[in-house]
């Protein structure tokens, strides 16, 4: 057994916010209160001073495994995000090959079983991410598909997708969206606007967002089906999430840390570490982000946790890929930018770092709750410290060498602390 006592506990899928004890037994939490008998515990953590909670779920990260492990694999995933205090996440299915067969599925399902956290996985919306015909989705889900998603690319094909997410709401899965038409972009990977000019770069406007999750708000709406806009970016498609879901539409989207700390101006600074897809907007839209993830237009915060090799990322920008590291840092993040700011409260950060992820998907974890699985987090929200020395692969990180408040002490998985910063 463990005692965690004299935490501040802050569960807000059943709207706990007080000092409490947290006594884990096996799997699972057994008691929540005061007082509580700490009996055979092998285990007493005092966590006065500090914060406990659901364990952190990232509904999206790119592990690289298999195919671009020299990037990250499954075990260096699980160790980044175990020491960012997440204890469940969703990989993404643009490996190699890709997750479109149950032989792919199947064996990282049976890799990562034996991991420190939960690693879920979701399967492809298109065999081969061609957008051209779909994936058995049946069978996918059969044998544990978390969801589906053709991420890194976009369904351009209207009546494809739209059978997907009938298939999708059958299954009781969502489908998750990357939000970018290609037509309209020159170079990807940059906002389109003063920095993209200056750099002599097309850049990716807004809008090239703005059509694709327009179109996907009115197919969630028609279907029924529960689709999730995946890194938003655009002020102009918060807004338009916001609409459909008034609309009764089962709709969702992710805020990803980079999109609610930095704007565009990152790439006149970080290069290729400030290069993603989609791209880092203005200020304009980065408020909006934010104000989505105040009002609850966006439920999910996640990583999109990106590994590439410094070999890859040093790169002339136009050659060098998108996406870079998150599982460390976003908890941080968010209280830095979002709680210590004032934009959202404790409770909310954490809400949409585990009950909002968790609703999405499904899944029943992100409670405290006694009998709930004994998945949880501790950290001391007002601790500065130097981001440097990543648990992951790759180190492709902007926020490298950046002081932040807020740090994870420990992390509980199944009743098994696996992660305990010295």
């Amino acid at each position: 057994m463990i005692a965690i006592r004299n935490g501040r506990v802050v569960d807000p899928k059943n709207g706990i916010d007080a000092v409490l004890d947290v006594l884990v037994e096996g799997t699972k939490v057994v008691g929540l209160g005061t007082g509580l008998p700490e009996g055979s515990c092998e285990t007493v953590l005092d966590a006065s001073g500090k914060i406990v909670a659901p364990g952190l779920i990232d509904t999206h990260v790119h592990f690289r495994d298999p195919g671009f492990t020299h990037k990250e694999d499954l075990e260096t995933g699980a160790a980044a995000a175990k020491r960012g205090g997440f204890t469940t996440v969703v990989c993404m299915a643009n490996t190699q090959p890709v997750v479109d067969s149950p032989e792919v599925l199947s064996d990282i399902l049976k890799r990562a079983a034996g991991l420190d956290i939960r690693v879920l996985q979701a399967a492809t919306v298109t065999r081969g991410l061609k957008g051209e015909e779909l994936t058995d989705l049946d069978a996918l889900r059969a044998l544990g598909a978390a969801g589906f998603t053709d991420d890194g690319i976009p369904i351009m094909n209207t009546a494809l997708l739209m059978r997907a997410m009938e298939k999708a709401r059958s299954l009781g899965v969502p489908i998750s969206l990357h939000e970018e038409d290609p037509s309209l972009i020159a170079d990807n990977g940059i906002n389109r606007g003063e920095v993209s000019k200056k750099l002599g770069l097309g850049g990716s406007p807004s809008v090239a967002e703005d059509v694709m999750v327009a179109r996907d708000c009115m197919l969630a709406l028609a279907t029924g089906a529960r689709v999730i806009i995946q890194h938003i970016s655009s002020g102009n498609a918060v807004q338009t999430v916001r609409l459909a879901r008034s609309l009764g539409a089962d709709i969702w989207a992710e805020a990803t840390p980079h999109h609610f700390t930095l704007t565009q101006d990152a790439v006149l600074e970080q290069g290729t570490l400030a290069k993603m897809n989609p791209p880092l907007r203005t200020e304009r839209d980065r408020l909006q982000v934010i104000e989505g993830l105040e009002d609850g237009t966006i439920r999910i915060i996640a990583t999109d946790h990106a590994p590439h090799s410094e070999e890859e990322k040093n790169r002339p920008f136009e050659k060098a890929p998108s996406g870079i590291i998150g599982l460390e840092t976003a908890l941080a993040l968010g209280l830095t930018h979002l709680v210590h700011t004032g934009h959202l409260t404790l409770s909310q950060l954490i809400d949409r770092m585990t009950a909002g992820p968790a609703a999405a998907y499904g899944l029943e974890s992100g409670t405290l709750a006694e009998g709930a699985e004994a998945d949880l987090v501790i950290f001391d929200e007002n601790e500065t410290w130097t981001v440097a020395d990543f648990a992951s692969k790759s180190s492709n990180s902007p926020f490298a060498g950046q002081e932040l408040r807020g740090r994870v002490t420990h992390t509980i998985c199944a009743g098994r602390i696996v992660h305990a910063r010295p």
